[in-house]
């Protein structure tokens, strides 16, 4: 929906295609392009943990309004302010944390449809400050409702959150999650992958997609053969991270390996020979 262009994305969620993304936290508009052109379906621009406020998060969906890639938010709750302003600002749609009810899913729908309780407002960049010609039926047939299932509580209530019409993606929250169910174990450990197929039968059953945020390719091999269809793989700031020290520790090891090298040569070059 960046600035009033129609967005196919929901509606390529509702077909049931897998689409892929990561999480975009360092506030950057540059790290926002960048991750914008590499090719992913979405991104998730995070206000719950991310480095970015507000003002940056418009300057990143700005970046990003060229490249097609569909743009939605983490708010930092289950606020209305919140998901009304992501949306004003030209979001494709919001993610919700810490859901814990089937009544707080139907409480994220609410905010994020003018049929709900979503302020009318069209002089926004939404609205292409009052110029875009669409009605407040066609924004909300595309506009995204992610929830994250994340607590011990919506994972227990998953199925009756699937059934909440206008909830489109069901995301585990994996640390959060674990740490709920008291396991603290990585994405890729088979506890979590046992409890969260839960989530998976829910979201195929109700037309729904189960999405994950992994750190590793192998893990999102591992979920996607579990049923989940909206994948994420790491943010701009741990690719970055990861990035830097796998080059940084490569040029240290050949540094090294220089020096003894080095040392090597020097010493047979002052060692006394007998004369």
């Amino acid at each position: 929906m960046s600035g009033a262009i129609p967005s196919r994305f929901r509606a390529r969620l509702k077909a049931g295609e897998a689409v892929v993304g990561g999480f975009v936290n360092l506030g950057s508009a540059l790290t926002a392009e960048i991750m914008a052109i590499a090719g992913y379906d979405w991104l998730v621009f995070d206000l719950e943990h991310g480095a970015g406020d507000e003002p940056a998060l418009l300057s990143q969906l700005q970046a990003v309004a060229h490249t097609g890639v569909a743009a939605l938010v983490r708010v930092e709750g289950i606020d209305s302010a919140r998901v009304l302003h992501a949306l004003d600002l030209g979001a494709d749609g919001v993610l919700v944390p810490r859901l814990r009810s089937a009544e707080e899913a139907a409480l994220c729908v609410e905010f994020c449809r003018y049929s709900g309780a979503r302020g009318v407002a069209r002089y926004n960049r939404s609205w292409h400050w009052g110029l875009a010609s669409r009605t407040n039926d066609d924004a909300d047939a595309e506009v995204v409702c992610a929830v994250q299932i994340e607590t011990a509580e919506a994972l227990c209530d998953v199925n009756a959150i699937a059934a909440v019409e206008g909830v489109d993606v069901l995301f585990v929250g994996p640390a959060d999650l674990s740490r709920s169910l008291g396991l603290s174990c990585p994405p890729d450990d088979p506890r979590l992958l046992e409890r969260v197929a839960a989530v998976a039968d829910a979201a195929r059953e109700h037309g729904k997609a189960a999405g994950m945020l992994v750190g590793t390719i192998a893990q999102a091999r591992a979920y996607r053969e579990l049923g989940f269809s909206f994948l994420g793989c790491g943010s701009d700031g741990s690719l970055l991270a990861a990035s830097a020290r796998e080059t940084a520790t490569a040029l240290l090891e050949m540094t090294d390996e220089g020096d003894i090298a080095n040392g090597a040569h020097r010493l047979a070059q002052t060692e006394v020979r007998p004369g």
